[in-house]
């Protein structure tokens, strides 16, 4: 039997995935006047996120702010839903509620709504943070030095839109991307460790990040060794390898440039990697190993 080698060109890197949190928001606070100028609340409807609060001061007397059923803003009915009830009250006064789901919810005050002193509160949904993941590499995937490796992403906005997915190489920035697919090229990268990191940003203004850590491994010299016949039709011989990287085992029986046969590709588990081939003849026959080049 003769041997021959034979690489075919390749990065090592290795992935561990982190998701960052939503951001938290403190809530605000809005106010409202209570009879300022007359029988009204200033202003009559008012618009906030939930998780805010809105803040009634008194600015007359013999007044409530009473929240109500009847369901269109601005021209309560005077029947309280029980969501909340100031009471009525002089000046100085103030009454503060917190709002902690969307919706539309009108209200009153209980002695002067058939004057028309009606008004409505407009909570808006909490704007969600995107959803962000790092798609390639794979967790774990080997490549050889010099590495062009590509990170692609995808991103998602449950409540509007992503505007701009940033890609990053430890703190230097790769490229930001505003539409999809996103994706971005770390080019010729050296032996080492590496973390590749996707920041996606909605039309709210909230972020979302995971990031993959890679290494980078300079490729060893693929040499076969320890031969053995271990059957008339089983021969096996292992090869120097780095573990992670994909190698393809071909076969010719005459050397030619159109005549290797590929018998298995695999990534290396181990350094050195076994081979067996379980269907060896008595003819000659030529087998070559070579490093497949990075994905």
């Amino acid at each position: 039997m003769t041997f021959s080698i034979q690489n075919l060109g390749a990065v090592a890197v290795a992935l561990s995935l982190g998701l960052a949190s939503p951001q938290s928001v403190a809530g605000a606070i809005a106010n409202v006047l209570v009879g300022s100028g007359g029988d009204r609340f200033v202003p009559a409807v008012i618009h906030i996120a939930v998780g805010d609060e809105v803040v009634w001061t008194w600015s007359g007397s013999f007044h409530s702010t009473t929240s109500g059923t009847n369901g269109v803003p601005g021209d309560d009915n005077g029947a309280p839903s029980g969501l909340w009830d100031s009471g009525v009250h002089n000046v100085p006064f103030s009454f503060t509620n917190t709002f902690t789901s969307a919706g539309t919810f009108s209200y009153y005050c209980s002695l002067h709504y058939g004057f028309g002193m009606t008004g409505a509160v407009v909570v808006a949904a909490a704007n969600a943070a995107p959803t962000v993941s790092i798609t390639s590499p794979q967790s774990k995937a080997v490549f050889s030095a010099p590495a062009d490796v590509t990170i692609q992403a995808t991103a998602s906005d449950s409540d509007g839109s992503v505007t701009n997915v940033q890609f990053r190489i430890g703190s230097t920035v790769l490229t930001n991307a505003t539409a999809g697919p996103f994706s971005a090229i770390a080019a010729n990268l050296a032996a080492g460790n590496y973390m590749l990191t996707a920041i996606a940003t909605d039309n709210g203004g909230l972020d979302a990040t995971n990031s993959v850590d890679i290494s980078v491994v300079t490729p060893v010299e693929t040499i076969l060794s320890r031969v053995a016949r271990l059957a008339p039709t089983n021969l096996q011989f292992t090869y120097s390898a780095n573990t992670g990287l994909t190698y393809v085992v071909q076969l010719s029986t005459n050397l030619g440039a159109d005549n290797w046969i590929s018998l298995a590709t695999n990534t290396a588990g181990s350094d050195p990697a076994l081979f067996v081939d379980h269907h060896a003849t008595n003819n000659p026959a030529f087998y070559r190993v070579g490093r497949l080049p990075n994905p």
